[in-house]
């Protein structure tokens, strides 16, 4: 990694950590309507975002920040591992989609970013179950809500992280020559 994709990150895990205290504090994360306890919130834009500019290494590390950060202010680490879980997720199904130049043809990694997501978090909650849930029943008839709230918000994630991209991209060519290449990942 370079200097300028070293403090892009660093600057990107920051804004994982000032969203997630801003939503949580400021009580504006958004409640899924179906099941209140699932909640909305931006954390994983800025890893999308990171994904995009400067490569996996990049997301990954941002993911990490965004796991410590929530462990850090709820001292639940299954709340923060989930989270963490579901956006590495969202970013590896996109990995394979992210270095392609076309702006059409880029947005083919939504799809298995969203499809990756869905079905890790299924598997995650299943394994979790024991200490979520009370019985096996119970965790079956959470699963199809668990993939709409994935869906969706890996639709948010995913949406607002390419519209900050292709901003970033339009307004500040000069701050980020290496954006429109998509880092060739030269290590």
């Amino acid at each position: 990694m370079n200097t300028r994709e070293i403090t892009g990150t660093a600057i990107l895990s920051a804004l994982v950590v000032v969203f997630d205290y801003a939503f949580k504090f400021a009580g504006i994360k958004i409640p899924f309507p179906i099941f209140p306890v699932l909640k909305f919130d931006l954390d994983g834009i800025p890893i999308v975002l990171s994904l995009l500019l400067y490569g996996p290494y990049s997301a990954v590390t941002t993911c990490f920040v965004a796991f410590v950060a929530i462990l850090a202010r709820s001292g639940d680490a299954l709340s923060a591992s989930m989270k963490a879980l579901a956006e590495f997720a969202t970013v590896l199904g996109m990995i394979p989609f992210y270095k392609i130049n076309s702006n059409r043809l880029r947005w083919l990694a939504v799809v298995p970013g969203i499809a990756t997501r869905v079905v890790v978090m299924v598997v995650a909650t299943v394994a979790a179950w024991p200490l979520l849930f009370k019985s096996l029943k119970a965790v079956v008839a959470f699963l199809p809500f668990s993939a709409l709230f994935n869906t969706v918000a890996a639709v948010i994630t995913i949406a607002g992280g390419f519209l900050v991209y292709e901003a970033l991209t339009k307004r500040t060519p000069a701050l980020l020559p290496n954006a429109n290449k998509h880092n060739t990942l030269q290590r």
